[in-house]
Order: structure tokens, then sequence, then C-alpha cells
């Protein structure tokens, strides 16, 4: 049996540590993501999502517990090794593309290979693969400025893919796009990660999408519930 992607165990994380006025935002947080399985995690604005995802893929360290990214615990390891493993092991997506804007699509895609030792024809291979797979292929020469919110979006999960992760991270990916772009655009989300098997956790608060993953847990007052 494999491992999980991610495990997350007692994590707690405040600021202002020790002092009369600290703020507590995790608190003894536990969680799995298996491969292949999308996870979502429901909670509102200022609930401390964003300093759990980015504690689970290593841009950021807990006060307590232990991170661990497909069986490697990553406590106490140098800045090298984490930084290693989130460039081989983890894909990031956020609410905004972030798109290097004097790149074209492909070129968006490209970089993130090149960088991690590919070939410049084996990562215009996989880009253009990924593109074609979230619908986008017909944009790949075209600049971040050319393309639609939704095609903008595609293009970076396309680049959060590039160098097959095994654990994606997604932080209200489709919270700046229209209900029906929105649809779409996660649906591409999750061809990718049926497609490639890895696991997703995936901050949103719109349920409605939550409620096509494969679960969804809560973030609540720094507390995690099924």
């Amino acid at each position: 049996m494999s491992d999980p992607v991610l495990e997350l165990s007692g994590i707690e994380k405040g600021y202002n540590h020790g002092q009369p006025n600290e703020i507590r935002v995790l608190r003894g947080i536990d969680l799995k993501v298996e491969p292949g399985e999308v996870v979502a995690l429901v909670a509102p604005s200022g609930a401390g999502k964003s300093t759990l995802l980015h504690i689970a893929g290593l841009l950021d360290t807990p006060d307590h517990g232990l991170v661990r990214i497909a069986g490697e615990d990553m406590t106490g390891r140098p800045d090298r090794r984490r930084t290693a493993v989130r460039r081989d092991s983890v894909g990031f997506v956020y609410q905004f593309h972030h798109l290097l804007p004097e790149f074209s699509a492909l070129e968006n895609v490209v970089l993130p290979q090149l960088a991690n030792g590919a070939s410049q024809s084996e990562a215009e291979a996989q880009a253009r693969t990924l593109l074609d797979s979230v619908g986008v292929a017909d944009r790949a020469e075209h600049r971040p400025a050319a393309l639609s919110g939704g095609e903008q979006q595609r293009v970076a999960f396309c680049r959060a893919m590039a160098n097959a992760p095994k654990l994606l991270l997604a932080d209200e990916p489709t919270g700046n796009l229209d209900p029906e772009t929105s649809d779409r655009v996660f649906g591409a989300l999750l061809t990718l990660v049926r497609e490639t098997g890895l696991g997703a956790l995936v901050a949103t608060h719109n349920l409605a999408l939550a409620a096509r993953m494969d679960r969804q847990v809560t973030l609540d007052q720094g507390a995690l519930t099924a």
C-alpha cells in the first residue's frame, strides 16, 4: 500500500508566539490525502486555510506537529531538501493565475520543467499534452493578456502539473471566475488529477464545487472536522 501523498499530524500554528496577544490559527490539525484523492478544504476567509496550505506545501513551518510528503518526514529538514521536495513533489495553484506576462502559455508551462532539468523538446511536448488535456492547446502561443480568465487559470493548472507532482495544493482556484467559467475550469482540474493519480487538497468556500470532490473537511476556529 502506497504512502499518503500528504500527512499532517498534530499541526499547531500561532502568531505572536508566547505573547499575551498570541493568535492560535491552527490547533492540532490531522489530515491525510491519498494518491488519486481530491479533498475539499472548506473554510471562511480568515480561518487559516492559506496558512494550512503553506505548511502542507513546505512554504511555512508549524510550531508543533509533523508534515510528511509522500512518506518523507519533513520535520527539521534543511532548506535545500525542503526546496527540492517542494519543487519535485508539490504543485501550487492560487486564486490569481500569476502567469509570467512576457511569456506565452506554452512557455509558462515549459519554464518550470527547464528549471528542473528537462530538455527543451521534452518540456514542450509535456506542455502541449497538458494544455491539450484542459482544452487550451489552440491558445499555446498566446500571452496571458490575450487569454480569458478561465483560459489563464487552466494554463496555471498545467504549470502546476508540469513537473508531475505527487501533491497538488489549490487555494480558491476558481474564486476569481464567474460560476459558468468556474464550473468548466474546475472540471479541467479534476480531469488532470484523475488522469495523473496525484492527490489534491483544494481550499474553497464554494460548496457546490466541494460536493464534487471525494470528501470534505472543514476548518473552523483552528480545528479540522470531517
